[in-house]
């Protein structure tokens, strides 16, 4: 999953991704409305955090353009803004959800992924193929009812693939779900972690494969 975090405070908004990131989620970060704008035209993100007073203008411009195009994407406002007409505004304008600063890392993360599990949206709590079943929400994995230990980068592969099985997945997709801008992605990584999940997966009897269509992609399906 890719959030979009459009924060002036550079110090909060590398907070706010970090805590993101620890939670499973690539994160990238914009300081204002123009790269903000680009970056969304450039990029699928999965939410959106969203700051208002920006220095180049509101967030609620950005926000009710968005919602002009049509976009359904999910926009979490984070500000300082407390009054009732502010909050009215926001979600009047099309906001998903409204977190007033100071605020618990830990909530924010909540209603995340809470905005995701809406109908239609990204995120699923509960995943399955064949014996395998993952838990989106808690992070956990288990393989014929046992529970598997899954490093961060396998089990958001693994997360990807179980959101398409049985459809191939291309490598670029992937590479954009799991990494944020600027992140250094050496040539054979997306290679080298479909290794190890493969071999997590066989070493705990799964009875699903990860399947490599090569100059294509990757398809998780029955074994």
């Amino acid at each position: 999953m890719r959030l979009l975090v459009i924060e002036d405070n550079r110090r909060l908004a590398t907070l706010v991704a970090k805590g993101c990131r620890q939670e499973g989620f690539a994160v990238d970060i914009c300081h204002d409305l123009d790269s903000a704008r680009a970056a969304l035209e450039a990029v699928r993100y999965d939410a959106c955090i969203l700051d208002l007073s920006l220095p180049d203008g509101d967030g609620l411009e950005l926000l009710a353009s968005l919602r002009r195009q049509g976009s359904e994407l999910p926009v979490l406002v984070l500000t300082a803004r407390d009054s009732l007409e502010d909050r009215v505004a926001g979600l009047n304008t099309g906001a998903d959800d409204y977190l007033l600063k100071p605020f618990a890392m830990e909530e924010l993360v909540a209603r995340i992924r809470a905005l995701l599990r809406r109908p239609g949206k990204a995120l699923g709590r509960q995943l399955t193929a064949g014996n395998v079943e993952l838990d989106t929400v808690a992070r956990e994995v288990s393989i014929g009812g046992a529970p598997v230990v899954c490093p961060k980068r396998e089990l958001d592969l693994l997360e990807i693939l179980l959101r398409r099985q049985g459809r191939v997945v291309p490598k670029r997709a992937i590479e954009e779900n799991l990494y944020a801008f600027g992140e250094e992605v050496s040539s054979n990584s997306i290679e080298v972690a479909v290794h190890r999940l493969r071999k997590r997966l066989a070493d705990a009897h799964a009875d699903v494969e990860v399947h490599t269509l090569r100059g294509i992609g990757y398809l998780l399906s029955a074994a």
